[in-house]
């Protein structure tokens, strides 16, 4: 996942040899609602969940180390 200043964009790597790759684009813009859940000492990835108009709820999990907070003020600045 990259956040920039207007989007955030995923890559899906698909398949066993990882060739097949899905690109999404989603707006900022088209956001209505999102949450964010920390790491934790069982659970060790972080996971935000978004809700787009048109799109639905896309899921994004990270890896331990991640700045979830920052990329919450993040989406917390460019959406409310």
């Amino acid at each position: 996942v990259t956040f920039t200043n207007k989007r955030l964009i995923a890559l899906n790597v698909q398949g066993m040899t990882g060739k097949k790759k899905d690109y999404t684009s989603l707006p900022y813009s088209r956001i209505q609602a999102f949450s964010v859940e920390t790491a934790g000492v069982f659970d060790l990835d972080s996971e935000m969940e978004l809700w787009f108009s048109g799109l639905g709820r896309v899921k994004l999990e990270f890896a331990r180390g991640v700045d979830i907070r920052g990329l919450n003020r993040l989406i917390g600045d460019h959406v409310l």
